[in-house]
């Protein structure tokens, strides 16, 4: 294979990845917030003094987008993308399209799942509004798979794009 061809396959591989990476974050994000927003929209609609309590479980979900969005920005500035000076190998490339799939699929599932947990601490805190607290900690405990899924994301982007820690060719 022409070494040309074979690093532009790599750069569109880490290219994809990161937009995988940034699509299922996202796409997650807006369905948890829809099904929480289901939710907070029957309560508020009979309660309107919860709005500001429902407000935190309701935009919860949101953060995978945000995460994903780090990922797929890490991805593009390790990789010289930004700078328009690609320095990773074809190798680097296609393990970065699989850690952008990786992440983007666990902020897509987590989402959606945060999503669930949100709208059953809005009907908690629809019937017993002194719970908001602990109502809370059901999307909080999901939240914590999404962070983990950053951060593992975030040390294989690094360790991918370190020249001196490994080296693919």
């Amino acid at each position: 294979m022409d070494h040309a061809l074979a690093v532009e396959i790599g750069r569109g591989l880490a290219i994809a990845g990161a937009g995988i990476a940034v699509g299922l974050g996202c796409c997650g994000s807006g369905k948890g917030i829809g099904i929480a927003s289901q939710a907070a929209a029957g309560v508020i609609s009979e309660k309107p003094d919860l709005f500001g309590q429902l407000l935190v479980m309701l935009a919860l979900p949101g953060t995978q987008g945000f995460y994903a969005f780090i990922t797929g920005i890490m991805i593009f500035m390790r990789t010289g993308l930004i700078a328009g000076e690609w320095t990773a190998s074809v190798s680097t490339g296609v393990a970065l399209f699989f850690v952008g799939l990786g992440v983007g699929f666990a902020q897509y599932v987590t989402a959606i799942w945060q999503g669930e947990a949100s709208a059953a601490g809005i009907a908690l805190v629809a019937r017993r509004q002194e719970e908001s607290g602990r109502a809370l900690l059901f999307p909080a405990m999901v939240e914590t798979y999404a962070v983990v899924a950053l951060l593992a994301g975030i040390l294989s982007i690094i360790w991918l794009t370190n020249p001196n820690f490994v080296a693919f060719n």
